[in-house]
């Protein structure tokens, strides 16, 4: 059984997340304080702090468990306070309780919506955008190549020279920036150029 310490200046908020806490499975709500300074607060595993404002300082340390803090306060800086878990305020109860939980297995939470901020964004390759789109003929030319044809069985099948394939391979390369027949083919399934 987890047990959950609620933590907030506002009584309603106090009574409503003990409420929804008191839905979860597995949850004890060992108490609900106006403030962590409050005399004779009980053992908890986990934390749930509605901050009043983003100022507020995050308290981290063993004797009160994890913190799941609730409120406008930026996920990195909350992460970066010792938080084991950042929401936002209009978090819904499940969320709540499925932070509460993560929190207690020792695992960091931060919603989809607000892993942006945390996460630089991701750079698009250059292997991932080719340079110059493929010709048809070079589609049907990287398709064989998957489906592992020499040049030998393709230039028969598409009734071309063998020199025309090869051609069209080197074309193939460059403009997926790949090094090899496999990097390509890796390279035209990954842009969805071709499907196995």
């Amino acid at each position: 059984m987890t047990r959950v310490l609620i933590v907030s200046p506002s009584g309603v908020v106090r009574a409503g997340l003990q409420t929804v806490l008191e839905s979860g499975h597995g949850l004890d709500v060992v108490g609900a304080v106006f403030a962590l300074d409050a005399p004779d607060l009980p053992d908890a595993d986990v934390v749930l702090l509605e901050m009043g404002s983003r100022d507020d300082p995050v308290p981290v340390s063993e004797e009160i468990g994890a913190v799941v803090l609730l409120g406008d306060l930026d996920p990195g800086e909350g992460l970066r306070r010792g938080a084991r878990a950042v929401l936002p305020r209009n978090a819904e109860g499940p969320e709540i309780i499925a932070a509460v939980e993560a929190a207690a297995a020792g695992l960091v939470v931060i919603p989809p919506a607000m892993l942006e901020r945390v996460l630089p964004p991701i750079p698009v390759s250059e292997q991932e955008t080719p340079r110059e789109q493929l010709t048809a003929r070079e589609i049907e030319v990287l398709t064989m190549l998957a489906e592992g044809e020499g040049n030998k069985q393709i230039a028969r099948h598409l009734g071309i020279s063998e020199h025309t394939v090869k051609f069209h391979v080197g074309s193939i390369l460059g403009k997926l920036n790949a090094s090899s027949r496999t990097e390509a083919v890796t390279a035209g399934l990954r842009q969805g150029l071709i499907v196995l």
